[in-house]
This record gives C-alpha cells, structure tokens and sequence, in this order.
C-alpha cells in the first residue's frame, strides 16, 4: 500500500552542496534519498518545501516522499536516523493524505541569520555565523529593515540564474535581535517565499547600514531601483538557517534555535 510521509529535517549544510540533488556532489536530498533506497527497496522522490544553497543550515527543513511499505512512521525514522551521517537529523515523520505538497502548501517560511559581532573571532560558532568585527549599528539597521515589510519586487536582492516566475515576495515579519551584550545578533525574515540569495543579499546589505556604508533610507532606494548591482555583498551562506516552515492549516511554534549557548 503506498503511502505519503512527511518528513522535518535538520541538518547542516557545511560539507554539502545545498538540498537539491546533482550529478558528482553530495547534496542533502541525495544523501536522505540514498538511506530511504536502503530501507524500502525502492527508489523514492524526496520533495522539501524547498531549496537551501550549499553552506546553508536548516533547522526544520520539511520534505515529502510516497513509497510502498508496511514500516511504521516511527521505524522509517530510527532507520533513516541510523543510516544518514550525524549532520542530517530527521526530527519527524509522520504519515500525511496524499494531497499534501511540502513545497505547493507553503504559507511562509523563517529564515535566521546569525552574526557574531565582536572584535574577536569566534572558533566554536566560526561554522554557523559571519563574524563581524566592527560594531553594528543595530537601530540603523532595523530602520533599513523596515523598508522591507510587505509586498515588493525583490529584484535588486535576487542572485543571477534564478528560476522563479515572477519576483514578487512578501515579508510578513523581519526583526533583529541582540544577545549576549551585542556580541550575538540574529536577522530574522518571515515571507512567502525568497528568491535566489535574497536573504543573504539583503543581510550583506543591511551589515553596510550598520557598519555606516549607507544609510537606512538607502535600503529602501536600493529596493526600488530593482537593480542587485546596487545592493551589497551577498553574505556567507554558513550563517544562514532555516528556522520553520508553516503551512495554511497549520500553526508551528517558534523552535529554539541552535544557538541556546549564546543566549
């Protein structure tokens, strides 16, 4: 009897080349799908709600596969925990109707950045954040982040080589925390979606508002112009994560981040 399980993933994407599956690279979808092949003896199509580039984290990645089997949801996870490497986690799985879609019934998604900004470097976290040795202006860059509330034409934050239709997003929510006296601080977006690199375009943005580059009214005249040559660098993908994917008919609280010991 076929069968459609969802799955919630957490990983790090240090050693891989993003979630999609390529030709000669180790990507996190191939290495999930490799164990899923071992223990049903098919050949089951992972589907995520959607693409991490390579060096990016997820927290609760959510993916998708149908496969023929009598093993419980909770034997397909023991096994599929068993038999992946220690930085992919499969924190659930559960059975889900055939309708469901981890990509097509997305509502919004989180995205977290995380900065360690401090003049001197960090060799615990140097994996998962971009160390920032001047001091940030906090208040600036949450006066340039304002400016991205809503529904907008992302274009000038977009990387080349994208495949979207159009490039219109919304951001529902964007807010940067501090912790740990300023030393720790986090770029927060939640939106309908996010184009090619455009969390980390807009982070490498916002680092120049706070480092006094440009100005927070910049940001918006940057948006506006829909040209990336105008924005700033793209950031390092080992700062960014993945923190949750919601879903129309669901409500999911915030999960606690990888970052507790910083708190």
């Amino acid at each position: 009897m076929q069968q459609t399980f969802r799955l919630v993933i957490e990983y790090d994407g240090t050693d891989y080349h993003g979630w999609q599956r390529q030709n000669d690279v180790r990507t996190v979808q191939e290495t999930i799908e490799a164990a899923l092949e071992r223990i049903t003896c098919q050949s089951p199509a992972l589907t995520a709600s959607g693409r991490t580039d390579r060096g990016v984290h997820a927290q609760n990645q959510v993916a998708h596969f149908s496969v023929e089997t009598g093993l419980s949801p909770q034997t397909l996870r023991k096994g599929l925990n068993a038999l992946t490497p220690e930085d992919i986690v499969i924190k659930e799985c559960q059975p889900v109707p055939d309708t469901f879609h981890a990509r097509r019934g997305v509502s919004s998604k989180i995205y977290d950045y995380h900065i360690f900004n401090h003049h001197m470097p960090t060799a615990l976290f140097r994996r998962y954040s971009w160390h920032i040795r001047k001091k940030l202006d906090l208040d600036a860059m949450r006066q340039g982040m304002a400016y991205l509330h809503g529904t907008h034409d992302f274009s000038a934050f977009e990387a080349a080589g994208s495949d979207r239709s159009h490039p219109v997003r919304t951001i529902f929510n964007a807010e940067i925390v501090s912790k740990e006296e300023g030393k720790h601080v986090i770029l927060s977006l939640e939106g309908n979606g996010f184009l090619r690199c455009m969390v980390r375009n807009i982070v490498g943005t916002l680092i120049e508002v706070g480092l006094g580059k440009r100005t927070a009214q910049n940001v918006h005249e940057v948006l506006k112009s829909l040209d990336r040559s105008k924005a700033g660098e793209t950031a390092p993908p080992r700062g960014l994560f993945l923190r949750s994917v919601k879903y129309d008919t669901e409500s999911h609280p915030d999960p606690l981040t990888l970052f507790l010991a910083l708190g």
